[in-house]
Formats: structure tokens, sequence, C-alpha cells
């Protein structure tokens, strides 16, 4: 569904991104892994329309892409959820789930729809009942992110990229939260999950792919990886100190 091929961005001097070449499939959770500055965050923003790269290409379906914005991006079937919880404080919960869904001049949802449709999006994961009327920012950081997450979910992406999405939320709503990724994987939903925790990556996916100074490290199937694997390629000079000290 979604290739990237010898993808590249530079800051400066500083590379971000090195030549980087992925293969992701439908109905998969296809996991980024990595350390801080591996270049997890910079392919977000490659794939979600914010920077544009410097060299490669995105293809979509075996086409190139050349989206110039989030909003080309959204329209070919790409939601991303990140990791810092972006909110409307004082707008209701409905109107932040329905952000940006309507077009400059009309609504795409008659206002009677409005309301349903946001408790629908809501009730496939959230655990209690969120009051749709308040204001967003009234609710605690966990469920503004569950909000956050409907907004994506509501507009019914066919690759949704999620960085570090459960780091707001509780263990109940961790397992929420990965009971509907994997009910998305298996509707034909890419899910690009970006996670630095092991427990998370090793449950949910299907294909990991390890990221080291901006570059693709490897990809593994989720039956060839091992912690021990993981934690090799991702950060080599600390497995090699912990064996050097025993």
């Amino acid at each position: 569904m979604l290739e990237i091929a010898n993808l590249s961005k530079h800051y400066g001097e500083t590379i971000a991104l090195d030549d980087a070449s992925i293969a992701f499939s439908a109905g998969t959770v296809h996991t980024i892994m990595g350390e801080n500055g591996s270049g997890k965050s910079t392919l977000v923003k490659l794939l979600s329309g914010v920077v544009a790269p410097d060299r490669g290409r995105i293809l979509i379906d075996g086409a190139p892409f050349a989206g110039r914005n989030p909003a080309a991006f959204q329209a070919r079937g790409f939601a991303t959820v990140y990791q810092e919880v972006l909110i409307a404080p004082d707008r209701s919960v409905t109107d932040n789930i329905l952000l940006g869904y309507d077009g400059p001049f009309r609504r795409n949802l008659p206002r009677g729809a409005r309301r349903q449709t946001a408790a629908a999006t809501l009730s496939r994961y959230a655990r209690t009942a969120v009051d749709l009327d308040i204001d967003a920012g009234a609710l605690p950081l966990a469920t503004q992110q569950l909000v956050v997450l409907a907004r994506a979910l509501v507009r019914k992406p066919r690759i949704l990229i999620l960085d570090e999405v459960t780091a707001a939320l509780d263990f109940n709503d961790r397992e929420t939260v990965f009971t509907l990724i994997e009910a998305l994987a298996r509707e034909g939903c890419l899910v690009l999950f970006i996670s630095h925790r092991m427990d998370e990556v090793l449950r949910l996916s299907d294909r990991i792919t390890i990221l080291r100074s901006g570059k693709v490290v490897e990809t593994f199937d989720r039956a060839d990886a091992t912690p021990e694997l993981l934690l090799a390629r991702m950060a080599p000079e600390i497995v090699e100190e912990r064996q050097q000290h025993g």
C-alpha cells in the first residue's frame, strides 16, 4: 500500500533521515523503533505532509505521490496522531473530534449527525462515557489523547500513523487502544506504530523496522524479533557495554 524509496531529509548540516527505503503492507501493524534522534519523528512528519523530503519518493499503491501539505496527505487517506496532545481546549469534545472534517464552505456532516458521529467514534475504544459537550481542555490528559485519536479515526483512514500515542494513557486505556489497533489492521488499515516500549512492539507488530542515526538498519517479521535482537540493532553500544561489564 505504501512505500518510501531513498527518502532523505536534512536540516542544515544535520541529517535527519538518510536514504530510507521501507515497504508497508495493508492490513498490518508496522512498528518503527529507534532511539531519540534516530529519524522516527522526521519520518512521521514526511508521511504527514508537515515537511517535504529533500530526496526520494513516497509511493501509494505503487504510484508516486507528491503531496505538498497535510491536507493533501489526508485526502489520500493518511491520518496522524502525534505524541503531543493537540486539542482546541476551549471547544467542545464534539468540535475537537470533527476539527478539520468539514470543508471550508460547507459542513460535510449535518449538524444533527455531528454529535452522533463523535459518540460512535469514541465508543469503539473509550472505556467510560465522555461528555461530548464540555470543553476538551477540561478533560484529563489521557482522555484528551483519546479525543485526538477519535479525530483521526472519524476520517476512516487507510493509513493511520500513531506516534507514541500511549505515552499519556493509563494501563486500561492502553489495552483498549491496542484492541482498536488490532481491529483496524484486520479491517485492512495500515497502522504505522511509533513506540520505544518493547512490550507494546512485541504484542502489536506484524513487522518492525529499526532506525538508527537516520538510516534504516533492518526490517523484521514479528516472528523473528526478540527483545535482545531489537535492542542490539537499535543501540549496539549499550549491548556492547553490558557485555563488557558482565
